[in-house]
């Protein structure tokens, strides 16, 4: 493989082509599926080939082949080039691409437990268990819907480029999900989708401990469903969990950030950005604990890696400091276009997919108070531990968010619980809100869409727990 990839290169060179690029990917996938403690379904699927990518006269093609010899590599080479000449007298403004140091290496992730040291279906009883688990936890309610979908996956990369980059990777990874439903007569159900995912192996099954998990949350749901009260109407203050607040990271920073949103390659595809390129390092949105970083280097993470598929090295990227916006998330072109060098933010889905300006793992960065002090001076407030529904705008400033898990805080301490209380919120007024936030750093899962065709990448994201300040909650009907 490593062959064809420097093979690709030197043969768009010959053709023409002012820079190449070449990446081998292959994505080898086991997953189980069941419904209750039913398996649905049960597979091995791989996804193989080069993406070859070529700059020809300031015009850039991209096309990929999954068949893995010299024929089928000249073939696609011969497609990016043609693409790229075909396209060069129509481009108004030629692409160029940022000068790099970039990298040659080879790394792996080293696990603890291999996923082939055991046989698949020896994962079936542990997600019989969590069901079983989540049956048993419940008094009132009834289990209306218990989806789980267990994968496992080793995705390997060469990544070579005429300026000369040399990355190869072996990366795990597992994930596993869970859609919960919970109902009671004349109260209606709650719904939870419950993810674990991380790049390891098998040993991410032991550490988290999905069962009690499971158990808790699905116990704080029924006593949110059967008793929960409405939340207060007047101005309070409120205090985010963890998932919700890197949720809104994820969705109203690091979206906009995106180099590629910001100049208006996406308005047609995922939506378009509030920020603007003159706002970098100006803009002043927030208060000091505005603070968000976008981190592909966090070992174990499930958007971990070292190197981006462009071959630049990756490292965090703080995104706003204390208000300002600082950097936004960056490829070699959007670099160039704005005079800056490139963070190592190009990611692909897989061999078919070029890459494209990403995120990885990004997060709120904690603060310097106990969980404990957040809510101590509160006399009436809502803790929102999760959600169980969101929505956002093209731009990415206003947010809808549904609570799942949530708390009515009644003079410093967590009491009754409040259904579907509803948080509506710019991004602007709760970076600007924040009153305090805890020691707690805390990540959750996600795949993150984006694209045309569209792309699903992992990623991680999180933050402590934050209190904003005298804020309305509205509430969502009963269904």
């Amino acid at each position: 493989m490593e062959e064809l990839a420097l093979y690709a290169v030197e043969y768009a060179r010959n053709l023409g082509a002012s820079y190449a690029e070449a990446r081998y990917h292959r994505r080898e996938l086991r997953s189980i599926s069941m419904r209750g403690d039913r398996i649905i379904g049960i597979g091995t699927r791989i996804s193989e080939g080069i993406g070859v990518r070529v700059l020809y006269e300031g015009s850039m093609a991209f096309a990929a082949t999954g068949r893995l010899d010299r024929e089928g590599v000249r073939s696609v080479v011969e497609r990016a080039v043609s693409g790229a000449r075909t396209f060069s007298s129509l481009v108004k403004s030629k692409i160029t691409l940022s000068r790099e140091k970039i990298g040659r290496a080879s790394y792996e992730v080293k696990v603890l437990k291999p996923f082939e040291s055991l046989a698949l279906g020896d994962r079936v009883p542990y997600l019989k268990d969590l069901y079983i688990a989540a049956q048993n936890s419940l008094r009132e309610a009834k289990l209306s819907t218990f989806i789980a979908n267990y994968s496992e996956e080793i995705e390997e990369k060469i990544v070579v480029n005429s300026d000369g980059a040399y990355i190869r990777s072996r990366i795990p990874k597992i994930e596993g999900f869970i859609n919960i439903v919970i109902s009671y007569p004349g109260k209606g159900s709650m719904s939870k989708w419950y993810e674990i995912a991380a790049s390891k192996g098998l040993e991410l099954l032991e550490e988290e401990k999905v069962s009690n998990n499971i158990s808790n949350m699905v116990r704080n749901i029924e006593e949110a469903l059967i008793r929960g009260i409405s939340p207060p109407r007047e101005k309070i203050d409120v205090v985010l969990g963890p998932e919700l607040v890197g949720l809104m990271m994820h969705e109203g920073v690091g979206h906009p950030l995106e180099a590629d949103r910001v100049l208006g390659r996406e308005a047609a595809q995922a939506g378009e950005s509030y920020v603007k390129p003159e706002m970098v390092g100006k803009a002043r949105l927030g208060n000091r604990y505005a603070n968000v970083i976008d981190d592909p280097t966090i070992p174990g993470s499930s958007g971990f890696y070292l190197y981006d598929d462009e071959g630049v090295p990756a490292r965090p990227k703080t995104l706003y400091r204390e208000r300002v916006i600082t950097e936004l998330l960056h490829n070699r072109e959007t670099a160039a276009l704005m005079m800056v060098n490139s963070n190592g933010s190009s990611r692909s889905m897989d061999y078919a997919s070029e890459p494209i300006v990403r995120m990885s793992n990004t997060y709120l960065a904690p603060g310097d108070m106990e969980f404990e002090e957040l809510i101590e001076d509160i006399e009436l407030g809502v803790y929102i531990k999760n959600n169980m529904e969101w929505n956002i705008d093209d731009t990415r400033w206003q947010h809808r968010y549904i609570g799942l898990e949530a708390f009515l805080i009644e003079k410093g301490e967590l009491g009754r619980p409040v259904r579907n209380p509803v948080l509506e919120i710019t991004t602007g007024d709760f970076l600007s809100s924040i009153a305090g936030a805890d020691k707690t750093l805390e990540f959750f899962p996600g795949t993150c869409g984006k694209g045309e065709p569209s792309q699903g990448v992992p990623v991680w994201m999180g933050g402590p727990n934050v209190r904003i300040s005298k804020i309305y909650l509205g509430v969502a009907p009963i269904e």
